[in-house]
């Protein structure tokens, strides 16, 4: 895939005439996908896919006819262009085959049912979903409201390394949509670990203020339950987005026993969350700036 590098100029010019993927299972959380899908286009003027995965070849033809549907009508009523795209396949794997080796494809935005009792089954569907994918993915519950913005965006600051990664993303998005990024820092105790974490804020800070893009730090979070101070942060200021980290190398007894993003993702709040995944997207860089 063909990376994009930020050069050392105050320019940050956005990609158009990209795609943003919504995969599509006919379900009134697929519509609030593509509600979020259409606000987004039109602020990055970028096209629609409606992608769908069906397990045999014989299901293709009907699929293609009803979603072909769905993306005409929404063509219509939005002026995006909108089409669509039936695979047969996993959609554990599938999505993530469709965005490998992709330079045209910008975002996948993906609704889920959230909490309702079963965390651990949504919070970990949708997450082996997202890990599989090489573009960064936006998790939505709700439509979006009328009046709603990313006008904040919070992004958590932790001790590791993948960090950076994500601040690309939060670059991107605070100049489109002129947002603030409201860092909210880990408490951790270790001072090696904490060195970590005061670097990777401090690299965050420095590289914004480059490209003109505004920000605060709220106080450290305290307790061991950073996600959830997360969530309540994001909640507190009213947060448009939550722009966070998968795990790297997650593995199954990752899924079982619930990393923290799982819970991030499928919060009662109902906040859009953005995940990138290590090293996975590669779309965009900060290139030399490491």
């Amino acid at each position: 895939m063909t990376n994009r590098t930020l050069n050392q100029t105050n320019t940050f010019q956005m990609e158009s005439n990209k795609k943003i993927i919504v995969p599509w299972d006919f379900t009134e959380v697929a519509e609030n996908a593509l509600a979020h899908a259409v606000k987004i286009a039109k602020a990055i003027e970028n096209d629609i896919t409606l992608l769908h995965i069906v397990k045999t070849d014989k299901e293709i033809d009907e699929a293609q006819k009803k979603l072909q549907q769905i993306a005409a009508d929404n063509q219509t009523k939005t002026s995006i262009s909108t089409d669509a795209k039936v695979l047969v396949g996993s959609i554990f794997t599938t999505i993530g085959e469709f965005t490998k080796d992709r330079d045209d494809i910008n975002l996948v935005i993906m609704g889920t049912h959230g909490m309702k009792g079963m965390q651990k089954l949504t919070g970990s569907w949708a997450l082996k979903v997202i890990v599989s994918s090489y573009v960064p993915f936006v998790v939505v519950q709700d439509a979006p409201q009328e009046n709603s913005s990313f006008d904040k965006i919070v992004f958590p600051v932790d001790f590791k390394n993948e960090n950076r990664e994500k601040l690309v993303w939060a670059i991107y998005f605070g100049k489109i949509f002129n947002s603030k990024i409201c860092f909210i820092k880990q408490d951790v105790r270790d001072s090696a670990l904490l060195k970590k974490v005061n670097t990777n804020l401090s690299f965050a800070k420095k590289y914004l203020t480059k490209y003109g893009v505004e920000y605060e730090i709220a106080d450290t979070a305290e307790g061991a339950n950073f996600a959830q101070q997360t969530i309540d942060y994001a909640q507190k200021i009213e947060a448009g987005l939550m722009l966070i980290m998968t795990t790297k190398d997650i593995g199954t007894l990752d899924y079982v026993l619930g990393v923290s993003e799982q819970y991030i993702i499928a919060n009662t709040s109902r906040i859009p969350v953005m995940c990138v995944n290590p090293r996975k997207s590669n779309n965009f860089s900060l290139g030399s700036l490491y």
